[in-house]
């Protein structure tokens, strides 16, 4: 993992408090798809961004992937202490560090870059407060102008808000009114103060001559200055009452009309209630509708994600589980049946070793196993049922019978499986040996994805390990397993000619467990008894005359948790199916050949 600043110039020319966050590149764990997994991806954060690149060294090729971290919401996993989700919008990264401490330090960048970008963080705000100041007192002012509406007041109560304003404006009218009539009173009182002044100054000068139209002679006497008489517009000759008059009557009649559009609305007022009601439940259903398919869009999305794999915190539900299994099953089944029509089966030499071979113990270090396996399966498992109470026949098809007994550890589902099966035209010799052979077993086992032999042991015994194709949202399955084919030896001679193949789990340093597969443990073993019955007077004997016991047990731990229904009823479909498409092989291989016993 690497960290470098991203800012840049001299430190005179860069505000401490404007530097860029640091960027951040190392290996991360990407969950990529169900079938892939966990992916290690190299991964940048840079810029606000968050890139991915396949690796280190293909940088150059440019990235894979990218999210911008404004709008991300970091999510640290609940259970799983090294991983983190990042989402934005409908896209969501599963990412995984290699310890806590390298996930926290991812967490604090991102969400440092994420603080960082838009006007969100604090760097923005100062330069881009005066901006955000003016935005935010426009949206203030937006609000408070139309929370008259929001609040869904009554036209009728607007009707009494502007009687009272009108109510509020007379009074001020009047009160204007009786300003200008105070002012009027001043200008005649001063005009009347200035005549008296006049009059004095006259009698101090007796001799001055005066034209008979600058004067006139009152009854005592005394002559009077000619002033022009006051008028009523006032200064500048503005008439301030009428002009206030003018002023009260235009007022009133807007105020007038108003009410009467007012009442005009009043009586549409239900009518449009009733109309805007409509409008609002289709709305709401519009609403709903939308919410449910983008909720359904992104749990479509989502699926494939670490979260939808099997596990008791899986996020999917159990019938959702069950018909996501019976699909991928039948998908399998249309596959396979479309192989099966074109494919050419190519015939196979397989050289079978002498009988003594497989009737002796051999020496190799799983020899004691083998033999303590075998003689458990030869002790139990051909008892019959019939008198058990655990056991419970689950299928009946012809001469198959599947049964089975309820088994769970720690909520892990470990019923054991027991199926019995008769077949015409084979021995048990020619079953055992097609179900032991490693050289034809993809040519009837459709389950497999992958399969090798880790080690030869001897003649009759193998260590196998394969992978079995995924069943999503189930996570792939692996086993390792030594697998030995054994001729039992007959007691007495009315025993019947009897073959066994037990494949059980073991340890390999060539096969460790991954992460990639859950680990699967296994105890299958299938034992054949060849029945024959005497062919008419002198014939030999012909595949006619032989039927094949099948007795098929299977105790298997699945190595996690699935839904338990589930489980059982894959095992129900599942092992029918089996047995009829390998005897249905063995018949097809052993048609027109020397019977071997």
């Amino acid at each position: 993992m690497s960290e470098k600043s991203s800012s840049s110039g001299s430190d005179e020319d860069v505000d401490p408090e404007s530097v860029q966050p640091v960027e951040l590149g190392g290996v991360l764990s990407k969950w990529t798809n169900y079938i892939h997994g966990w992916q290690d991806r190299w991964v940048v954060l840079k810029n606000n961004t968050l890139s991915y690149y396949k690796s280190e060294d293909e940088r150059e090729y440019g990235c894979r992937g990218s999210l911008c971290l404004s709008k991300a919401v970091i999510t640290p996993h609940e259970f799983d202490e090294c991983r983190f989700d990042i989402s934005v919008n409908d896209s969501v990264w599963y990412l995984r560090a290699e310890d806590p401490e390298h996930r926290l330090q991812w967490i604090e960048s991102i969400e440092l870059h994420k603080a960082e970008s838009g006007y969100g963080s604090e760097s923005s705000l100062r330069r881009h407060g005066s901006m955000l100041s003016l935005t935010s007192a426009a949206s203030a002012l937006s609000a408070t102008s139309t929370s008259s509406f929001k609040k869904g007041h009554r036209l009728c109560e607007k009707l009494a808000e502007m009687e009272t304003f009108r109510d509020i404006l007379c009074r001020q009218v009047d009160t204007l009114q009786k300003y200008f009539d105070s002012c009027a009173d001043g200008v005649s009182k001063d005009e009347f103060q200035r005549d008296r002044v006049v009059d004095e100054d006259e009698d101090d000068f007796p001799a001055a001559s005066k034209a008979d139209g600058d004067c006139h002679h009152n009854n005592n006497g005394s002559k009077e200055k000619l002033f022009a008489p006051a008028s009523p517009k006032g200064i500048n000759g503005i008439d301030f009452k009428g002009e206030a008059l003018t002023f009260k009557a235009t007022t009133a009649g807007i105020l007038s009309t108003m009410s009467h559009c007012l009442e005009l609305m009043l009586k549409r007022e239900d009518s449009w209630q009733k109309r805007l009601d409509k409008e609002l439940e289709k709305r709401r259903r519009v609403e709903d509708a939308y919410k449910s398919a983008v909720y359904e869009l992104k749990k479509k999305s989502q699926y494939g994600g670490p979260d939808y794999e099997e596990g008791p915190n899986s996020l999917i539900k159990e019938d959702e589980f069950f018909d996501a299994v019976e699909a991928a099953l039948d998908r399998q089944d249309k596959i396979e049946e479309q192989c099966q029509s074109e494919k050419v089966r190519i015939p196979r030499l397989t050289p079978v070793p002498p009988g003594d071979v497989f009737s002796s113990i051999g020496t190799h270090r799983f020899a004691a196993k083998v033999e303590e396996m075998v003689q458990n399966h030869m002790t139990y498992s051909l008892q019959d049922m019939g008198g058990d109470a655990n056991w419970q026949l689950v299928i009946e098809e012809g001469e198959m019978k599947v049964y089975r007994r309820e088994v769970e550890e720690n909520g892990i589902v470990l019923d054991p499986l027991k199926a019995t099966h008769s077949v015409k035209g084979v021995t048990g010799h020619e079953v055992c040996h097609y179900f032991w052979d490693t050289a034809v077993r993809m040519d009837w086992e459709t389950t497999i994805e992958n399969f090798n032999v880790v080690e030869t042991l001897s003649d009759n015994a193998v260590i196998v390990y394969q992978t079995h194709k995924r069943v999503w949202p189930a996570s792939q399955r692996d086993v390792l397993y030594v697998s030995a084919i054994r001729k039992i030896l007959a007691t007495n001679e009315n025993d019947p000619d009897t073959w066994l193949v037990c494949n059980f789990s073991v340890d390999h340093d060539k096969a460790l467990p991954t992460n990639r597969c859950v680990r699967a443990k296994i105890n299958v073993a299938m034992i054949c008894q060849t029945l024959v019955s005497p062919p008419e007077g002198d014939k030999e004997i012909s595949r006619d005359n032989i039927l094949c016991r099948i007795t098929y047990v299977a105790n298997v731990n699945p190595g996690g948790w699935a839904p338990a229904s589930v489980l059982r009823a894959v095992a129900k479909r599942e092992y029918p199916k089996f047995l009829k498409r390998f005897t249905s092989y063995v018949q097809e291989k052993t048609t027109g050949k020397n019977i071997l016993f």
